[in-house]
């Protein structure tokens, strides 16, 4: 019985099997389908689809367990079945190779991003990789193959996992766009030396755009790794044809560029999405008569060097509110929303009193609740170009995936937009279009990540992009956050990926934030309480319980109702008064405030602010961006 490691000692090229989905789908499976819980509930046809494929000549045969980790499963409540899922399907493939063909464990992606860019942390990612290569072990695979992966740090975590309960050979694939890179922009010369730093038997690029693009990635491969190299493409790109994908590349088309890619140096071929046993049979034919390269020209196009990040620029250097904050001087900001319609005449004079009133910056919001509204980076570049004020642009996660934030980042930068709020933001169901769709690609603490990277010189894919921006990266926190550990945590994942200050939402009560404060000392990093001024008793009932995050207390709200019942004004003069009081408290306490102007009042903000230590704009050590 040939084994995996067998097939990489003879030094001859072997061929893998296609896809299991595309076979399982053809047979009637609907895709709403758990594939994975197939080996348990219709074992004998996804047997029968394996002994196909061996007919046709393959050598190698995955289990059928792309999906099988204890996170997709989840979603089809099976995490609980995660290792009998795998070993039930490692001996479904074991028992159809018989003794003709090898056995490989398939682990795909979890479906989510870790850590830089996620939530999800690299070491609960090991731990459910490790579930899953314990259970196809116990099934009886001959080694490993990692597939279809975008991001090389959580192939990483998929490596370690493996490792730490087998030494068997691992095959281990990325998968590139049309541009011949990963999602995060990482190009084959690049990750494939790193692939090989982490002791790999097999480096290769599966699924993809089809041959043609998986064979230029071969190509690249072969000229900066010196272990085998394996690549199975997707049967072309897919084609809308009814209410079906089909992928039109014939067996004969998929089977020319398979000899192309063992021409190029790849010693395992096979397919991916879209192939089926047919394809496998042509590929087996054409390949049979060729030898792979074994004299890899390392020369011809050398690998390049690492990717180093660059000095940030000096915090006090970036722009004058960040110089403000690396001073420990005290900072001052009022939140306007941007308007609903075109004209941004209005809002520019609510930014001239706050220029003339001596306030650091304007706080522009990011479709707060949910709201249309004129876009925060635009509005913030036409009022630092109009009148002359340094805006706060809070940034959401909510409505761009990671290549538009990029994108707006990198033209933000460009533009002279200098300090950033990076939030998640508020889901549509709040706002007036709740059957509007949110993105959520990543959220603050990846995003945070990302504009650190930037900050450094760095894309997402560590490319370097030229010189660093020179953004002063701030994030979001809440004292009054229901559950505070959690909050927390994020917190101190935020402070760890690169932020430099944090406003908090409103606050109303002393002790709350004191509270938080004495948790928070150890990250050493400028605290911005948010203030925001009542202007009647149904505000002050509104926010209490309509706006998530924020928590006003009763003893607030009777404030509000007793001045209220003596009128408009008196209620409005009430809210300032706790405003100030509030200011006046955390002054001694934080190292800035961010003030509201309700319904857009920039003269309640004001009046709000003369209980603060206001300082002429501008302070030394600041170099205006060239």
């Amino acid at each position: 019985m040939p084994t995996l490691r067998d097939l990489l000692a003879d030094g001859r090229v072997h061929v893998v099997d296609g896809a299991m989905g595309t076979m399982l789908y053809g047979r009637g499976v609907f895709l709403n389908v758990c594939y994975d819980e197939l080996n348990l509930r219709q074992p004998d046809l996804v047997r029968d689809i394996h002994r196909e494929y061996l007919r046709a000549g393959a050598e190698l045969l995955e289990t059928n367990t792309f999906g099988a980790n204890p996170l997709k499963l989840a979603t089809h409540g099976l995490a609980a079945e995660t290792e009998r899922i795998n070993t039930e399907a490692a001996g479904l493939a074991r028992d159809a190779a018989g003794s003709r063909a090898a056995v490989l464990g398939a682990m795909g992606p979890l479906g989510v991003r870790v850590e830089p860019f996620g939530e999800l942390s690299l070491e609960e990612a090991r731990a459910m990789y490790e579930r899953q290569a314990r259970g196809l072990l116990a099934g009886g695979v001959d080694g490993f193959i990692l597939e279809t992966f975008s991001d090389v740090a959580e192939l990483g975590a998929a490596v370690q996992a493996v490792r730490s309960v087998s030494d068997l050979p691992l095959i281990a694939q990325m998968t590139v766009g049309t541009d011949g890179k990963t999602h995060y922009g990482t190009d084959p010369v690049v990750f494939g030396p790193e692939l090989q730093a982490m002791d790999v038997d097999v480096i290769g690029v599966n699924c993809s755009v089809g041959p043609h693009g998986v064979l230029e990635a071969v190509e690249k491969l072969a000229r900066v790794v010196t272990v085998p190299i394996a690549a199975q493409p997707n049967a072309g790109l897919p084609r809308e044809v009814g209410d079906r994908k089909m992928y039109m590349a014939s067996p004969e088309y998929m089977a020319s560029y398979a000899r192309r890619m063992v021409e190029a140096g790849a010693r395992f071929v096979g397919g991916c999405c879209g192939t089926t046993p047919e394809h496998i049979r042509a590929i087996v034919g054409f390949v049979q008569s060729v030898s792979p390269r074994h004299a890899f020209d390392l020369g011809t196009l050398p690998a390049p060097a690492p990717a180093v990040a660059l000095q940030s620029v000096p915090l006090a250097a970036r722009s004058r509110f960040g110089a403000k904050l690396a001073e420990g001087r005290f900072v001052t900001t009022v939140e306007i929303v941007p308007p609903k319609g075109v004209d941004p005449a209005p809002m520019f004079e609510q930014v001239r009193q706050l220029k003339a009133a001596g306030v650091d910056a304007v706080n522009v919001p990011d479709g707060p609740r949910a709201q249309s509204r004129m876009g925060a980076l635009l509005s913030a570049l036409m009022i630092q170009r109009e009148v002359g004020l340094e805006a706060v642009v809070h940034y959401a996660c909510r409505d761009r995936n990671l290549l538009g934030m990029l994108s707006d980042l990198l033209g933000a930068a460009a533009a002279g937009v200098r300090n950033l709020l990076i939030i998640t933001g508020d889901p549509p169901k709040m706002g007036p279009y709740p059957d509007a769709t949110a993105v959520f690609d990543i959220d603050s603490i990846g995003l945070t990540n990302l504009v650190s990277r930037l900050n450094h010189g760095l894309d997402p894919g560590g490319n370097p992009l030229g010189q660093p921006t020179r953004f002063v990266i701030g994030v979001g926190v809440n004292p009054a956050a229901p559950d505070l550990e959690r909050e927390l945590k994020r917190f101190a994942y935020k402070v760890e990926a690169g932020a430099e200050y944090a406003i908090t939402q409103p606050v109303f009560d002393l002790a709350q934030l004191d509270r938080f404060l004495s948790r928070v000392e150890s990250f050493r990093i400028p605290i911005v309480a948010g203030i925001w001024p009542l202007v009647s008793l149904r505000n002050a009932e509104f926010l209490a319980n309509e706006v998530p995050g924020v928590s006003v207390p009763n003893a607030v709200v009777e404030r509000m109702r007793a001045a209220s019942a003596r009128g408009k004004e008196e209620g409005l003069a009430e809210g300032v008064r706790i405003s100030r009081e509030m200011l006046a408290a955390v002054a001694e306490r934080v190292q800035g405030v961010q003030v509201a102007a309700p319904l857009g009042r920039v003269p309640v903000a004001l009046d709000v602010l003369e209980a603060a230590p206001i300082e002429p704009v501008g302070s030394p050590g600041y170099t205006p961006p060239t």
